[in-house]
């Protein structure tokens, strides 16, 4: 709900209060952003006292900009914290003045120039705009903010409009600006680096600027563009959260400015290191849009950005529909398979249940290996695929399954026939430093833009995959654009991400029932700009069980588990090395959209079979795995992981434990719930999850009758009769008991005294309990 009374600006939400007036001399004065507030009382007393010329400050007009709490901000004025505007005019300067000119409220959101943003599908949202003229009159700042019904998130975009007669050059627009006006709280980020993604870094704020952001040519995974702010001691259910996200998916920043007078200046927007636009009379520039959330709590704060994503951001045919589970070739060949090696994963992955076969990496040129055939996507590799590749699509669906693709558009390989045709293509200059065997094409120049609408449209109508994986693999350095002349070389970044944008967009009603999955090089474009054209990423090149549940939890601060693609893939693992059990592996995928990354044919006939009754138990659980309500309960501590995802109609929930480490004689365990119906009554139970009788090593000796070596024939042979049963966890209690005192779980083994009640979990296992409702 939005509302104004004359110079008060009011928006709600469902449980949060934002709001600013216009001040005497016209500045926006930000009052309150938090928890819902009564206002029919009046709210005058949210206005702050401001001081008036302190000794050593600037003023404006006798009043103290570097103490008020503001909407929008610029340098020149006495604000000496960061600055939400700057603009270069013709003259030089960047002293810019904006004043109230204006404000109304729109029934219908507007669209944002050439960028992705939030929508609703019923129209149920309000948008509030704010001009502000320049006092010099040749520029207008425009501040959108947008509420959604049923929605806990306030979006905001800002617009700036050149009204001179000469150009200027915008140096920085933020998308949004939100002073606190206090600053005794902690700011989270979300760093990393290839495998390492969503590595939560805290902050604690006060004077000075902490500073987060991208400069690689995508959101990054070395800071992802969400980032949260709370209380200091704010844990999952107590404190005052913010969660911040950028609908966008280039080079971003984001900072927390605390000043002397004890404000902190949040700030979010492109990043403005290397950026510059130059702003024609009479043109204008939009900024990216930004989405913000109050919650009390956490869990709150994360489940207003879940269901905002899934309602407001994801889109299209598969915005509510269920993810299949997917075969993916790349860790069973990478470059080296044959169309039998296809056909054959593609049957034995229909055997066992899943319903999608995803061809990676090799399939076109002579792409052997990542030093060639890059841009060569209409030329099929003939030597692997004598069929071409409509006719291996063929053939799989032929199977029963569908089938997917893996692209890498937005990448050429020098040693290509593309690169040989337009070498003037790239970003950057012909013999410049290549990364990972690559250049970027210039998708800021229409003609590239224009190709590979047309070239992936033809390959899309030839294979008619239900799947397309987009991969970006490397990052932007020589940004040189050989089209655009010196002073306007800072929009060569931006440009990118438009041109990217505009063929994803094209591409998608062109093909609207293809699944598009986004990945670069694993989580390098987990963004919210990503998501308004493709339904879910790929979080992490990482398919280690345990990297996979931290990263896993971790992202669930800002994003859904309904987005985020998650597979099985072999052990030890191709990236850490590290043996996991296979369903530790499971379990924790299905904790995401599931799909399987290993050699299935491979696999002994047992683990096949467990791999069958795997993927029947997901598909048994899957809306609730994919769209229920998430919640965290343990993140790491004791070496310990727990997640629980609850159904809609709270009929069934499932949590998943993972343990990094066994202990010796370790205390009991308590297993909290989070999210049921009180009144409610709900059986508990266990995935079962048997031992294998070598987990036990020369200790079976002591009930064998006879002597078992470890890794001898006898030990190979008693493993395929004997598997033992895990243990059983059976009770039924009301959802208020399960979520205030929780339920004592059997015993965990201690080095004797097995038996069909005891736990054996050791090093990286894992359960998935199930809970569902029996009596209302």
């Amino acid at each position: 709900m939005i509302q104004v009374l004359k110079d008060f600006f009011l928006l709600e939400t469902r449980r949060s209060t934002y709001c600013f007036r216009v001040t005497e001399q016209g500045f926006l004065q930000h009052l309150y952003y938090g928890g819902r507030l009564d206002l029919s009382g009046g709210w005058e007393a949210l206005v702050p006292q401001v001081r008036h010329f302190p000794g050593n400050g600037a003023g404006l007009d006798g009043v103290c900009l570097e103490d008020m709490a503001l909407e929008t901000s610029g340098p020149g004025l006495g604000d000496l914290r960061e600055s939400m505007v700057t603009v270069r005019s013709a003259e030089g300067d960047t002293l810019t003045d904006f004043r109230f000119e204006s404000a109304e409220v729109l029934e219908k959101k507007p669209a944002l120039e050439g960028l992705p943003s939030a929508y609703d599908e019923a129209g149920k949202c309000r948008t509030l705009r704010v001009s502000l003229l320049e006092k010099r009159g040749g520029l207008r700042l425009e501040v959108l903010y947008t509420t959604f019904d049923g929605c806990d998130v306030i979006t905001r975009s800002a617009r700036l409009v050149n009204l001179g007669e000469k150009p200027v050059t915008v140096l920085r627009l933020m998308s949004n600006q939100v002073d606190f006006l206090e600053q005794d709280y902690v700011l989270t980020t979300f760093n990393g680096a290839w495998a390492r993604e969503f590595e939560p870094t805290q902050t604690e704020c006060g004077p000075g600027t902490i500073v987060s952001g991208s400069r690689t040519g995508c959101s990054s995974n070395r800071a992802n563009p969400f980032v949260m702010l709370q209380d200091r001691g704010a844990d999952e259910v107590y404190g005052d959260c913010w969660g911040f996200h950028l609908l966008y998916s280039g080079d971003h920043f984001a900072c927390a400015c605390g000043n002397a007078y004890g404000k902190l200046r949040f700030l979010q927007g492109i990043q403005p290191e290397g950026f510059s636009w130059r702003l024609e009379p009479g043109e204008s520039f939009t900024a990216p849009e930004a989405a913000m959330t109050y919650g009390c709590g956490l869990a709150e704060m994360s489940g207003n950005l879940h269901a905002f994503i899934r309602e407001h951001v994801v889109r299209g045919w598969w915005k509510r529909r269920p993810r299949p589970v997917l075969v993916n070739s790349w860790e069973s060949f990478y470059f080296r398979f044959t169309q039998k090696d296809l056909l054959r994963l593609a049957r034995q992955g229909k055997e066992l249940g899943a319903e999608l076969f995803v061809l990676d990496d090799g399939w076109f040129g002579k792409r052997d290996n990542d030093r060639r055939s890059l841009g060569d996507w209409d030329m099929a590799n003939r030597r692997k695929l004598p069929d071409g590749l409509g006719g291996l699509a063929d053939r799989v669906r032929a199977l029963g399954i569908g089938f997917g693709l893996w692209v890498e558009p937005e990448m050429v390989s020098e040693d290509s026939r593309l690169y040989r045709a337009h070498p003037d293509w790239i970003l950057g200059r012909p013999g410049q430093a290549v990364g990972r065997n690559q250049y970027i094409l210039d998708l800021g120049r229409t003609e590239v833009q224009e190709h590979l609408i047309r070239v992936l449209s033809g390959v899309f109508e030839e294979a008619k995959p239900a799947y397309v994986k987009w991969d970006m693999n490397r990052v932007m350095t020589d940004t040189w654009s050989v089209v655009l002349p010196p002073e306007r070389q800072g929009e060569v970044r931006h440009r990118y991400i438009l041109g990217l944008y505009r063929v994803l967009g094209e591409l998608g009603k062109r093909f609207p029932k293809i699944l598009f999955e986004a990945c670069a090089s694993g989580g390098n474009r987990t963004d919210l700009g990503m998501l308004c054209y493709m339904p879910q990423v790929w979080l992490s090149d990482n398919t280690d069980a345990l990297c996979r549940c931290r990263i896993q939890y971790n992202a669930s601060f800002g994003y859904p588990q309904s987005v985020m693609g998650a597979h099985v893939s072999a052990s030890p693992n191709h990236q850490t090395l590290r043996e996991t059990p296979l369903d530790s592996r499971f379990q924790t995928a299905a904790f995401g959209l599931l799909g399987y990354e290993l050699d299935l044919c491979s696999l002994p006939e047992k683990e096949r079979t467990r791999v069958a009754g795997q993927i029947a138990f997901y598909k048994k659980y899957r809306g609730t795995l994919q769209f229920g309500k998430l919640y965290r309960l343990r993140g790491g501590k004791d070496g310990l992981w727990q997640m629980m995802t609850v159904s809609g109609d709270y009929s069934t929930a499932l949590t998943l434990l993972f343990q990094q480490e066994n202990q010796p004689n370790a205390p009991g365990l308590r297993l909290l719930a989070r999210g049921l119906a009180s009144g409610d009554v709900y059986r508990l139970s266990v995935r079962p999850v048997g031992t294998e009788l070598a987990a036990f090593g020369s200790l079976v000796n002591m009930v064998s009758p006879v002597r078992v070596r470890p890794g001898s024939l006898t030990e190979a042979a008693a493993e395929k009769l004997v598997r033992l049963p895990g243990e059983r966890e059976e009770m039924t209690a009301f959802g208020g008991l399960l979520m205030k005192a929780g339920v004592w779980l059997k015993q965990g083994f201690s080095g004797t005294g097995f038996d069909g009640d005891t736990r054996v979990m050791g090093d990286f296992g894992s359960r998935l309990y199930i809970l569902e409702a029996v009596e209302k």
